[in-house]
């Protein structure tokens, strides 16, 4: 095991990231290490020249170099290039290496491909009835749906009430113990400029602490799951998603114990369905769709721009100064906690890059570089594809794009804010509202052809041109100020 600069830990990765990486390593090479396993493990130190090598190649070629293997064995990796990276230095060095299934998800990549071969196009919906057939999940009779219906998604997109939402359980914390404070020591040295905050670190870091946090979410948080996936209030930073995410992909946790968890919870009359089918398509649905979907289209995934966006990250992407209260309230939660539930994720910060037209790898740069679930083969997906439509349709058939009114609509945000979710132009108008027209007359040909968007550009086609004038000279002024 290696703990290397190149790639994860670099100068703008986010302190926490860093911190719960590191420490979930070594706190596993010591569970390896008591269960009589040798472990030779790399580890970083306070000092960049002190360490052994900058990047995985470097230190493989010095431990085989020592410990002359007969071959290499390798989980397949999470990460396109980490895996080229050591196929082309096994080559260098003259020895084989053998990648193995990666048996913590339900599919195979080999799987996903043979049931993507032949399609045009890949609708999770399909391939997410295929899984639950395959795996006979939440199935009243072979083939058949829990109480009829695939997907219960109309009933969850409920949005809170003036009074906010009630009894939303504290998530359960850890204090850290004396492997987690020395990594936070060195991350405060040797990371000291890198963004983000490491103030509180309670994160689970080993196996018996996530199982902990696993029945946390589904005991106190699953019930009401479903209904409010979809809303957002200030200052409130689970509500009631479970933050497995992490832990599942640094695989302190497995999908499959998750979901037998939450349909177990359903069985026991402890969770309501619409709750339970939601979590069950967010890990056997999604997280294996897009998995499958990142492994059969790259090298050139990442370099996909279908919109042809080009403008830099604004700086409140990095430091959460904003006046826009959704974006800064957003961002105050991924400042802190490396993390942002999948609302405030797809229909904040991401609905704001791709409206204000960042370039799609400046954006997934940006998300692989601050949240603590980012892993190349998920990110990209949900970066390059759902959020920024980089991809033209692979991942989502339309942009997830919307006016202000969206987030006021789901949140309590706007009450509060300078900003008028119902103005484009002026002073007072939401950026949002304003860059979301913009973002209709910039791409208005590319979009044109797409069934799902006739009635936005319906909509954008019926303002007068003293209107759509105005709204691009303020969404240019904006793209100055935040330049």
């Amino acid at each position: 095991m290696a703990e290397v600069e190149e790639g994860e830990y670099h100068e703008w990765c986010h302190k926490l990231r860093v911190a719960f990486s590191l420490s979930a390593m070594r706190h596993f090479r010591s569970t390896l290490e008591e269960t009589g396993k040798q472990v030779h493990y790399t580890a970083l130190s306070a000092r960049a020249e002190d360490d052994r090598g900058a990047s995985l190649s470097e230190v493989l070629r010095r431990d085989v170099e020592q410990l002359r293997p007969e071959k290499l064995i390798l989980v397949h990796p999470g990460d396109y290039r980490v895996k080229e990276e050591l196929v082309a230095e096994a080559k260098q060095l003259g020895i084989e290496l053998e990648i193995r299934e990666d048996g913590h998800f339900y599919d195979t990549i080999a799987g996903f491909g043979a049931w993507a071969e032949g399609r045009k196009v890949f609708l999770l919906e399909h391939y997410y009835r295929h899984m639950r057939k395959r795996h006979e999940i939440l199935l009243e009779s072979p083939g058949e749906p829990e109480g009829g219906a695939w997907n219960y998604d109309k009933e969850n997109r409920e949005a809170f009430d003036r009074k906010g939402p009630v009894e939303i359980p504290a998530v359960c914390g850890f204090p850290a113990d004396a492997v987690s404070e020395e990594v936070v020591r060195l991350v405060k040295k040797r990371f000291d400029r890198n963004p983000g905050l490491l103030d509180d670190f309670d994160l689970p870091v080993n196996r018996e602490d996530a199982l902990v946090w696993l029945e946390d979410f589904i005991a106190n948080r699953l019930p009401k799951f479903g209904a409010y996936q979809d809303a957002m209030w200030a200052e409130e930073r689970t509500l009631y998603h479970s933050r497995l995410s992490c832990l599942l992909n640094v695989k302190l946790l497995e999908p499959r114990e998750c979901v037998e968890r939450a349909v177990e919870a359903y069985r026991k009359q402890k969770a309501p369905l619409n709750s339970v089918e939601g979590f069950v398509r967010q890990i056997l649905g999604w997280r294996e769709f897009v998995r499958g979907v990142y492994w059969l289209r790259m090298p050139d995934y990442l370099g996909m721009n279908f919109l042809g966006a080009k403008e830099d990250l604004p700086s409140f992407f990095w430091d959460g100064k904003t006046d826009m209260r959704c974006v800064r309230d957003a961002m105050e939660n991924v400042l802190r906690h490396g993390y942002a539930h999948h609302i405030q994720r797809l229909m904040v910060l991401g609905l704001f890059a791709q409206l204000f037209g960042v370039h799609p790898r400046s954006f997934h740069d940006w998300h692989m570089a601050m949240y603590l679930d980012a892993v190349d083969w998920v990110s990209a997906p949900n970066t390059i594809g759902m959020s920024q439509f980089a991809d033209g349709g692979v991942v989502g058939t339309k942009p997830y794009c919307a006016s202000g009114n969206y987030i006021h609509r789901m949140s309590n945000h706007c009450g509060s804010c300078k900003f008028k979710p119902g103005e484009a132009t002026g002073e007072r108008a939401c950026p949002f509202t304003t860059f979301y027209w913009d973002f209709l007359g910039r791409n208005h040909d590319k979009l044109r052809g797409n069934r799902r968007m006739v009635f936005q550009l319906k909509n954008y086609e019926r303002k007068s041109s003293a209107t759509l004038e105005a709204i691009s000279r303020r969404a240019e002024r904006l793209r100055r100020a935040w330049a």
